[in-house]
């Protein structure tokens, strides 16, 4: 009768903490998350900090709390924190013992990996009385998303041929002339145009006159990526490393242009996780420029869209008030490659190809080339 007594008071103590304790265990419990940063280049560390409040009387013997997030995120390890790995996300656990009244936060370090757009939408909190009598659960909406920008190269990492093409940029922003700027007139000259000819100024002086052109301060550049490694490629790109190079050799140089007051562009012919938005960017100027353009980056699927030569045939057909420096960045030049990028400097835009070739990585896969120096390519020129 004793035992029975015993089982029964034991029984009812179960029940009676686990009414006090493990079904109102969600209840005024307030959990929140936050990163350092939002956005980010691959590579550079950040802190997710969360924070756990219960503002009840009662405590919380324990509270599990767990989210999928992007295996991108390479967390530090921690007793307290679990995390099983996939390839594409992280099941990320850790448990929790919550006193009455308390708040408790904790702070990961986190190295963010690779590019690319990754949203963290909710995370689970399960709690329980001592017994697990009872165990609720709730989902906690998030909606957040961390922007991994592509990693830049160092001086050492870039190939010659962007060197060489941005030198010749900084040169011809001071010494080419711009036709739509007039600074005043000049006497006719063999080969100027009819239309250039100013009547006013000519019946005055009594000798053909023609407008002067000022210089041009203002290069306008579009950055154009090849996702294609080789002309064989289909629609999934299989040397995920070279492209992954390529991509961050344009976020290198759309930093530098912008850097230094130019405006710059981007288009590509692979997929976006930003839809057709994602897919071309008109050049423009400033740190909010560039950081549109480094999420447009981020957004990058190694996957192609279209053959790279009917990109440049759509950008053939684009109209502009005036010529467009155009920068390729691509491992390989096929023969209808080089049409198209003909067909462009015969529109009289001027382009530049750069970047790696698919065998040897480090050299540079082509030079700079225009409709006003067109030349055989050299042997380090020659993809």
């Amino acid at each position: 009768m004793a035992l029975f007594g015993l089982l029964l008071l034991v029984g009812l103590i179960v029940i009676v903490q686990g009414l006090l304790l493990g079904r109102p265990a969600l209840a005024r419990l307030d959990y929140k998350r936050d990163f350092s940063k939002y956005a980010c280049r691959a590579g550079e560390k950040i802190e997710m900090v969360e924070t756990l409040s219960n503002r009840k009387p009662l405590p919380v013997p324990w509270l599990r709390l767990e989210a999928m997030l992007p295996s991108a995120l390479l967390f530090a390890r921690s007793d307290d924190t679990n995390v099983s790995e996939g390839n594409i996300y992280q099941n990320h656990t850790s448990l929790f013992t919550l006193p009455p009244r308390t708040k408790i936060t904790r702070t990961h370090r986190i190295v963010c990996q690779s590019r690319g757009i990754y949203p963290i939408e909710s995370a689970t909190m399960t709690g329980g009385d001592l017994f697990g009598l009872y165990a609720p659960s709730k989902k906690v909406e998030l909606h957040m998303r961390m922007v991994i920008y592509p990693r830049l190269l160092g001086d050492g990492e870039l190939p010659i041929s962007w060197k060489t093409w941005q030198g010749e940029l900084a040169v011809r922003r001071w010494i080419v002339e711009d036709p739509f700027l007039f600074t005043g007139v000049r006497e006719y000259a063999q080969g100027d145009a009819m239309n250039r000819i100013h009547w006013k100024a000519s019946a005055r002086t009594g000798q053909l006159q023609v407008h002067k052109s000022g210089y041009s301060a203002d290069p306008r550049v579009i950055l154009l990526l090849n996702v294609e490694d080789s002309e064989s490629m289909w629609s999934v790109v299989t040397r995920t490393g070279l492209v992954e190079r390529q991509l961050s050799l344009a976020a290198t140089c759309a930093a530098s242009l912008i850097g230094q007051g130019m405006a710059a562009g981007f288009a590509h012919n692979g997929g976006s996780q930003l839809g057709e938005d994602g897919c071309r960017l008109e050049p423009d100027y400033g740190p909010v420029h560039l950081n549109r353009l480094m999420e447009t980056m981020a957004a990058f699927e190694l996957k192609s869209r279209l053959p790279f030569h009917e990109l440049l045939q759509l950008e053939a057909q684009r109209e502009f008030r005036e010529p467009i420096d155009y920068l390729v960045v691509t491992a390989h030049r096929s023969e209808k490659v080089e049409e198209a990028i003909a067909s462009l400097e015969r529109l009289g835009h001027r382009v530049g190809v750069t970047g790696f070739t698919a065998n040897e990585p480090g050299l540079v896969s082509s030079g700079v080339r225009s409709s006003q120096r067109r030349g055989p390519a050299s042997a380090e020129e020659a993809v």
